[in-house]
C-alpha cells in the first residue's frame, strides 16, 4: 500500500496520476489522504481516506495511514507552526506502523540554511530518520513555476526585483518532480533507503536569465532588477503578510545569493529516466502560470 498526501494538490495529485498510471500489471494499492475525499474523485480506483484535521491531527493521520507501508509525505503549505505539523505528521506516521516514507524537502535543507524554510526541512529530515523507518528526502530545487510569481508588470515590463545578486537557482519542473517521485516509491529495492536526493532542472540560472526567459515565453519586455535586504522588506511588507512569511520570501532570494540553491543534480534523468525539463520548456507546456504576464 503506497499513500499520497495532499492528493488534491499541484504535486501530490500528479505522483498520484503517475503511481496510479505505472499500476497496469502490476500489485499497486494505491491511498489518497485527503482533507476532503470528494476532490479525491479525479483517480478512479485509488481509496480516498479522509483526515480533515490534516497534519495538525495526529491521531486523525495515523488512522489514515493504517495499513499503510510506503507514504509519500508532501511537506505542508507554509505555516507558522509548519514544523510542528510534520513533526505531528512524523510521529503519526510511525505510530501507524508506516515502514517507508517519502519526504519532499527542499535543496540547502540544514539547520544554519538561509533560507529559513529551508531549516524547517532540515528539522523534519532529522525527525523521520530519529523513527528508524526506511526513508528517502527528495530535495527539490525551486519551482520552475513560480519564476512567473516573482515578476511584477511594472510600465509594461515583467520585473523581477530582488536581493539574489548574481547567484544561480536550478528551477525544476513539478511534472519532473513528480515523475521521480512516483518512481522513488515504486523502487522498494532499498536502494534508495537513508539518502537526501537533489532534485533539480537541467542547468542553474541567474533571475537576469530567468528573466529572459520570461521575456522569450510571454512575449513581455521582462528584466531583474537587484535590490538590497531593506528594499526587498520594504516592497514586500505592504502585502500584509505576517513577519515570518515576509522572511522566508526575502530569505529564498537570499539563499540564491549565497549558492544554496545553483546545485544542478542528475535525479531526474537517472531516476524518471528523461531528460529534466527547462524553464522555457515548463513554462511553454503551461501556460496557465505565467498567463497574467503575457504582452
Amino acid at each position: 500500500m503506497i499513500a499520497v498526501t495532499g492528493a488534491t494538490g499541484v504535486l501530490g495529485r500528479r505522483v498520484a496520476e503517475r503511481v496510479a498510471g505505472a499500476g497496469a500489471g502490476t500489485a499497486v494499492d494505491l491511498r489518497l489522504v485527503v482533507r476532503d475525499a470528494g476532490r479525491a474523485r479525479f483517480l478512479p480506483g485509488a481509496e480516498a481516506v479522509e483526515n480533515p484535521g490534516g497534519y495538525r491531527d495526529r491521531a486523525g493521520l495515523t488512522a489514515a495511514l493504517d495499513g499503510v507501508h510506503t507514504l509519500y509525505l508532501v511537506s505542508a503549505a507554509e505555516a507558522e507552526d509548519r514544523v510542528r505539523q510534520h513533526l505531528a505528521a512524523v510521529a503519526a506516521a510511525a505510530d501507524a506502523g508506516v515502514s517507508r516514507v517519502v519526504y519532499t524537502s527542499f535543496t540547502g535543507a540544514a539547520d544554519d540554511a538561509v533560507f529559513t524554510l529551508a531549516r524547517h526541512h532540515a528539522a523534519t529530515e532529522a525527525a523521520i530518520a530519529a523513527t528508524g523507518v526506511r526513508w528517502t528526502a527528495l530535495r527539490h530545487a525551486m519551482y520552475a513555476d513560480f519564476v512567473p510569481f516573482f515578476a511584477t508588470v511594472t510600465d509594461g515590463r515583467a520585473v523581477i526585483a530582488a536581493p539574489a545578486g548574481d547567484g544561480r537557482a536550478a528551477f525544476v519542473s513539478r511534472d519532473d518532480l513528480a515523475d521521480v517521485g512516483a518512481a522513488v516509491l515504486l523502487d522498494d529495492s532499498g536502494d534508495l533507503d537513508g539518502r537526501a536526493l537533489d532534485v533539480t532542472g537541467p542547468a542553474a540560472l541567474s533571475l537576469a536569465e530567468a528573466a529572459a526567459v520570461l521575456a522569450e515565453v510571454t512575449g513581455r519586455p521582462a528584466e531583474y532588477r537587484q535590490q538590497t535586504v531593506e528594499e526587498a522588506w520594504a516592497t514586500r511588507r505592504p502585502s500584509g503578510h505576517p513577519d515570518w512569511e515576509v522572511e522566508g520570501w526575502v530569505s529564498s532570494y537570499l539563499a540564491i545569493a549565497a549558492g544554496e540553491m545553483a546545485t544542478v543534480s542528475d535525479a531526474v534523468p537517472r531516476l524518471a529516466g528523461h531528460p529534466a525539463r527547462t524553464l522555457a520548456e515548463h513554462l511553454r507546456a503551461h501556460p496557465e502560470d505565467w498567463a497574467p504576464l503575457a504582452g
